[in-house]
């Protein structure tokens, strides 16, 4: 027996594939979108992970310039105290730098010198008085310099011709000096100069 289909098969086939078409357009447009979201969801999550990071090297880096801010004041206060400590160590170690003075004088004046005034300003020493002769001024510089533990660096400022009257008929010339030395603390002088030991004799200032 012979079948004839006598059914318009070319419009259900064409109407298969355009169903199929649009399925699998459809089923594309489904996995694009499911992908696209997916992307987008990562990327969010990524975003997110970021910004957390961020704000966590934020809040560290504020927690950082806290702690900056605390170790300059530490250091401040380090510093001041130091200061301190070194001014009280200056002031303890200052308390016999007169007596120091006074016998350092004692001791370097040569004969023919003598003092008229004595003025400390930290650790130099102005000193003005009256001499016999430019020599003994020579003399008195020569001992501080070289004869001295506890003086140093004199310099001679200025020194002039004057005149002394003994009596009434008595007047003789002499050298009016000033001078300034340098006062050592006993922190820096902890050994004695190696010419300490040949020191000059004290003597008494001569009388004019």
């Amino acid at each position: 027996m012979i079948l004839i289909n006598l059914l318009p098969h070319r419009e259900v086939a064409r109407k298969q594939r355009r169903d199929a078409f649009y399925a699998s357009l459809g089923a594309a447009a489904l996995i694009g979108g499911l992908l696209s979201g997916g992307i987008y969801l990562w990327y969010q999550a990524q975003i997110s992970s970021q910004v957390s990071r961020n704000n966590y090297l934020m809040s560290e880096n504020k927690r950082l310039d806290g702690q900056i801010k605390d170790i300059a004041g530490l250091q401040t206060e380090i510093a001041g105290l130091r200061a301190r400590q070194q001014a009280v160590e200056d002031l303890q170690s200052d308390r016999n730098l007169p007596v120091n003075l006074l016998n350092e004088l004692v001791k370097q004046l040569p004969d023919g010198v003598y003092l008229t005034s004595m003025k400390q300003d930290q650790q130099k020493v102005t000193l003005k008085g009256v001499a016999q002769s430019n020599e003994r001024v020579s003399d008195l510089l020569r001992n501080l310099a070289n004869n001295s533990p506890w003086l140093e660096k004199p310099e001679l400022i200025e020194i002039v011709a004057g005149s002394v009257r003994l009596s009434p008929s008595d007047q003789r010339r002499v050298s009016d000096f000033t001078l300034t030395v340098l006062l050592k603390r006993p922190t820096d002088n902890t050994k004695p100069a190696a010419g300490a030991g040949r020191a000059a004799p004290a003597s008494k200032p001569a009388k004019m």
